[in-house]
Parts: structure tokens; sequence; C-alpha cells
């Protein structure tokens, strides 16, 4: 869910900047020396799972896990996202430079806006499985659509665009929503302090 270079017009450009030096300066006022290393495990793995890309238009479908770590990291999923799309962008030129905020805010805002939604379900055993689900499918569902406003305000002629490519990543919506039940359910057998800080 890239947004490439040139397609933005500079106040979107200048907004998602804006906003995303904000979530990042959150974010990081939230990771203390103890979540430094899961902070970089799940930056890293953000990393991983979106290297591989299926170009639609102007943009492109992959996974991206955001769901996962908007659960795990809450507003630490900022500075997470806004790193990985760095480097992303500065080896491999996947999204750019100048559009590096609002990708990240597009990613990171949608990752947060489910932690605090499925939130208060992830404690309880009975609900947490679909708690997850609707996390992973969510935060790529609500990317795709802040993705696609991005586009519409840049520019009407990329509604089209806009709409094929959150059509596009319905499966990727599925296929996110059962990665990130089947981990949280795992991490709660294997790891459950992961999740005790949920109520």
């Amino acid at each position: 869910m890239h947004i490439s270079e040139g397609v933005l017009s500079a106040p979107v450009l200048i907004t998602g900047g804006a906003l995303t030096a904000v979530g990042t300066a959150i974010g990081l006022k939230s990771i203390d020396y103890d979540r430094v290393m899961p902070v970089a495990i799940l930056t890293a793995t953000f990393f991983v799972a979106s290297l591989i890309h299926v170009p639609i238009g102007p943009s492109s479908v992959h996974l991206v896990l955001n769901g996962l770590l908007g659960i795990l990291l809450g507003w630490a999923c900022f500075p997470a996202i806004l790193i990985a799309l760095l480097l992303q962008a500065v080896f491999f030129q996947f999204g750019g430079i100048t559009v590096i905020g609002v990708n990240t805010l597009n990613m990171a805002a949608s990752a947060l806006a489910c932690y605090y939604l499925v939130r208060p379900w992830l404690a309880q055993p009975k609900t947490r499985a679909a708690a997850a689900f609707i996390a992973g499918f969510g935060a790529i569902l609500l990317a795709a659509i802040f993705m696609a406003a991005s586009l519409a305000l840049a520019d009407i002629g990329f509604l089209r665009a806009a709409q094929l490519s959150i059509v596009a990543n319905l499966p990727v919506m599925v296929i996110e929503g059962f990665i990130t039940m089947f981990t949280v359910t795992f991490i709660a057998r294997v790891h459950p302090d992961i999740l005790k800080g949920y109520k």
C-alpha cells in the first residue's frame, strides 16, 4: 500500500508528515528500555512482510501486519512503521522519501485505531481470537481507505485507482486477519505476559 513519489499534492504531503511526526513523538515516549527489543523485532517483521509487492496503478498490494503491530505496540507502531518504511524507501525504492509521512500515517493510524477498538476484548480468552482477526482485517481495510482518501485529496482523477486499491486489498484483509488471530492466540499460550496490559 505504498503511494509512489510524485502522486500526492503538497498539502497532503505536509499534513501527512506533520501528523506522522506527532504520532512518532508520542510513540517514542511510550517506549521504555524493556520494550526496545519487541519494537525492533516487530519493525523487522513489518519490513520483511512488506517486501513482496504486486503493483496496482500508483500503489501496490502486499502483506503489512500493521494490525498485529497495533495490538502489540500501541502508539509505538508509529516509529516502528516509520523506520521500516524509511529502510524500504532507501534500499528498495518502495514508496519514497517525500511520501513517507503519508504512507506511515495511513498504516500506523489504522493500526492504532484497531488497537483501541479491540483492546477490551483481547484480555478475554473467549473473545481474543475474534478481536485479533478484526484487528488484522480492520487495519488493512482502514489503511486502504486512508490511502484512497490520500489519493482522492491529491487529485480527483486518482479516485478510480483508489477504489481499485481497496477492492484489490480484500484478499489481503482476510489473510491478515487470520495471521493476526493465529499469532495473538499463540502468544497468549506461550507468553501471556505480553497481553497482560489489556483491560
